[in-house]
């Protein structure tokens, strides 16, 4: 198993498909990343040389933000938006859908017991 960045990534599958293992990298960036290293995608990942995963560390590194500085942003984000005490934030706080999905019949058991939202006045 190839690692990069720190993740072991599958070494039978091919290797656009196991760099979206990558928390941040998905199928488009994954065929980006390839296109730009000049390797072939239909590569299996066991196949890479240490220089070819150099070369993917490196860019991975210095071009996107991905794996725990990714994590990092997100949760100063939500951080973010829960001391400014806005909407979304709010949402985030009661472990609610933010993004306005319904609530009435779905959402119940995402988030662990059940959150009483407000319902219809008869």
């Amino acid at each position: 198993m190839p690692r990069v960045i720190g993740i072991d990534i599958p070494g039978k599958k091919r290797l656009v498909v196991s760099l979206t293992y990558i928390y941040g990298v998905g199928r488009t960036r994954a065929e980006e990343i390839i296109e730009k290293l000049g390797l072939s995608q239909d590569m299996r990942a066991d196949k890479l040389s240490g220089e070819d995963i150099v070369r993917v560390n490196e860019l991975l590194q210095n071009d996107y933000v991905v794996e725990g500085d990714l994590r990092r942003q997100t949760q100063s984000d939500i951080k973010r938006l829960i001391s400014i005490h806005s909407y979304r934030g709010l949402r985030h706080r009661l472990g609610l859908p933010v993004r306005g999905q319904r609530t009435q019949k779905n959402s119940r058991t995402r988030k662990g017991k059940r959150k009483t939202v407000a319902g219809k006045k008869k």
